[in-house]
């Protein structure tokens, strides 16, 4: 069963089973999972459980829910990812048999790869969950793999320190398609779909 292990400032508060299909986080009592912080709106996030599938949905909060450090209206969620609640973080822990079967299920997405452009142009396949790209403390971003195709996010770095077919990056994911180009931390690579 998914799980959330809330903290702040890295100290665990407590940890959540999500056993319904829709959890409530938010300020106000009638929360299920119920954070009395004046960062938090009273109703804060939904999150969607779905045979060991996870999603959040931002409830049009005031200060925003994100994950993995970008602000998020609707998102996936997988095993290890962080949401952040004004100062709480709360990590997304699912059983081995759940990682398998969403492992299964982002299997099946068209394979792809990267082509990392330079002195000596090399591929590198995307066949993890998240993949990471940059350096850290210059600019990191991550390729999130699913069943329904490969999306782009800024992790860490600067407005405008990742670049996509020559656009910055802003809060939202973006889409991947077939020989988009990206650009992080001084390096070029291409996204490539490849025959099945």
């Amino acid at each position: 069963m998914p799980r959330l292990v809330i903290s702040i400032d890295g100290a665990i508060i407590k940890e959540v089973e999500l056993t319904k299909e829709r959890t409530t986080l938010g300020r106000r009592p009638y929360n299920d999972i119920v954070i009395s912080n004046l960062a938090v709106s009273g109703e804060h996030a939904l999150l969607h459980c779905d045979n060991g599938r996870v999603s959040v949905e931002d409830l049009q909060s005031t200060n925003g829910t994100f994950v993995n450090r970008q602000r998020v209206t609707h998102q996936d969620l997988h095993h290890g990812d962080v949401l952040q609640v004004g100062q709480y973080q709360l990590r997304v822990e699912l059983t081995p048999e759940e990682y398998e079967a969403w492992g299964a299920a982002a299997s099946a997405a068209q394979p792809a790869c990267l082509r990392l452009e330079g002195q000596m142009t090399r591929e590198v396949a995307l066949v993890k969950p998240v993949t990471t790209l940059g350096k850290p403390g210059v600019a990191v971003a991550s390729i999130t793999r699913s069943a329904t195709g490969f999306t782009l996010a800024r992790v860490e770095g600067p407005e405008g320190s990742l670049r996509l077919n020559g656009q910055g990056v802003g809060t939202e994911a973006q889409v991947l398609r077939h020989e988009d180009r990206i650009e992080v931390a001084g390096s070029r690579l291409q996204f490539l779909l490849l025959p099945v």
